[in-house]
């Protein structure tokens, strides 16, 4: 693999067309909601083009050229997004249509009683143990399993600095513990988890362990096999890549063990009409026609993150938020809701206002300054109500943002408190 380039964040914001967007009124964008979506850099978008205009056939069916070039470029984007995670073996990666879908499909393959596997065998009296920092696509589908199977959903608290309380981790994974699933990096706090306590208490009462990586693996340098645990889920669309495409990784044998999530196309080996057999992983979780050129162009994307290189990401990303946590410092009223150093923390800042709502807060910044900030509950609605607020701004940092981004929205705060004076 080539070296990295220098750093050169000027340089990097020319690869992404919309950044230079004017908008009405002559506003200047200014994009802080990479934690929500990414924008996409020339790179991925001709990649994608050029596949639709030159290449497109349906993957996996056809003996024309059209269908080799296309098997091809899919399958050589599962080998990069390997590559780019460590994955031990290719057949390890699963494309999805996002995060939520992969998080989704391990949910059901416990408590499925065509799964005869004692690992996933889960019923009255079993655990499934999440956190009060997850995302809704790590809540909501572990609540739907409880109410299939019976089994009983804990969840790690949060401190008041926005970190995982694991001070009763030997409590909560206990013996009647089959899967924890918690995410690495906070989409509200920036918070990022550390894996090893929890993992080794896992594997010491012989449970499995998922992550939610959505918001790591654009943001640093990620290797499964180091971080060691079961299953891994993320999605395109935060990684400079296109919406529609995400990818799960699990160990392979667990993957053998574990039934299909959907039926129909190119996932079966031979098809009777009373019975069915399935083709091997990864294709027995890839029913029907998948999301060809949106693959390709998270393969483009994995090639142009390579290229920047994870930890410079990871570096730029780190100043900037530091420099952001000092910044809003100066703003009287001003809470942010997670930890303030940059220490195991990630490029996003959620905060309130005193006495101003976040929707009027994300108005008027969009309105007067052209600035793009995500308010709501950031589909993380138990942790605002752990911390008493009904929603906060969020402003959220990646490879093309600025300090000069981050002044212009302390600006834009003045200005708001100004309007509610």
């Amino acid at each position: 693999m080539n070296a990295a380039a220098p750093f050169d964040v000027e340089r990097i914001r020319k690869d992404f067309p919309i950044l230079s967007r004017e908008l009405p009124g002559g506003r200047p964008l200014v994009y802080l909601d990479s934690g929500n979506s990414s924008q996409k850099p020339t790179q991925v978008i001709e990649t994608m083009r050029e596949h639709l205009a030159q290449h497109y056939g349906n993957v996996g069916r056809a003996l024309h050229v059209l269908g080799s070039e296309s098997t091809d470029a899919y399958e050589g984007a599962r080998d990069k997004i390997a590559a780019f995670i460590g994955a031990p073996s290719r057949d390890e990666v699963i494309f999805t249509k996002n995060a939520s879908e992969g998080l989704n499909l391990v949910a059901y393959a416990f408590g499925n009683p065509v799964n005869t596997d004692e690992r996933f065998k889960l019923g009255p009296g079993d655990e499934i143990v999440i956190s009060e920092m997850e995302h809704h696509s790590n809540i909501v589908p572990w609540q739907l399993l409880a109410q299939r199977t019976g089994a009983t959903l804990r969840w790690f608290p949060v401190t008041d600095e926005g970190r995982l309380d694991i001070s009763g981790l030997d409590d909560l994974v206990n013996e009647r513990t089959k899967i924890v699933s918690i995410v690495h990096q906070s989409n509200v706090l920036g918070t990022v988890n550390s894996v090893s306590p929890i993992l080794a208490r896992v594997r010491e009462v012989g449970a499995l362990m998922m992550l939610d990586c959505s918001q790591s693996v654009p943001h640093q340098p990620i290797d499964v096999t180091e971080l060691g645990v079961d299953f891994v889920a993320f999605t395109g669309h935060k990684m400079v890549g296109p919406s529609g495409i995400g990818v799960l990784w699990g160990r392979k044998e667990l993957l053998d063990a574990m039934p299909p999530f959907l039926g129909g196309g190119e996932m079966i080996e031979a098809v009777w009409m009373d019975h069915s057999t399935y083709a091997p992983v990864p294709h027995k979780f890839e029913a029907g026609t998948p999301p060809i050129v949106e693959a390709v162009g998270l393969g483009a994307a994995v090639d142009y993150l390579t290229s920047i290189g994870m930890e410079e990401i990871k570096q730029h990303e780190k100043e900037l938020t530091g420099y952001a946590l000092e910044a809003l410092q100066e703003i009287p009223g001003l809470r942010i809701i997670g930890p303030r150093t940059v220490v195991a923390r990630g490029g996003t800042v959620s905060f309130t206002l005193e006495g101003i709502h976040p929707h009027d807060v994300g108005q008027i910044l969009d309105d007067v300054y052209g600035i793009a900030v995500r308010v709501g509950h950031h589909c993380a609605r138990p942790l605002h109500l752990r911390f008493g607020i009904p929603a906060t701004t969020r402003a959220s940092f990646y490879l093309y943002n600025t300090t000069a981004e981050i002044d212009a929205l302390v600006r834009g705060l003045h200005h708001v408190q100004k309007v509610f004076g």
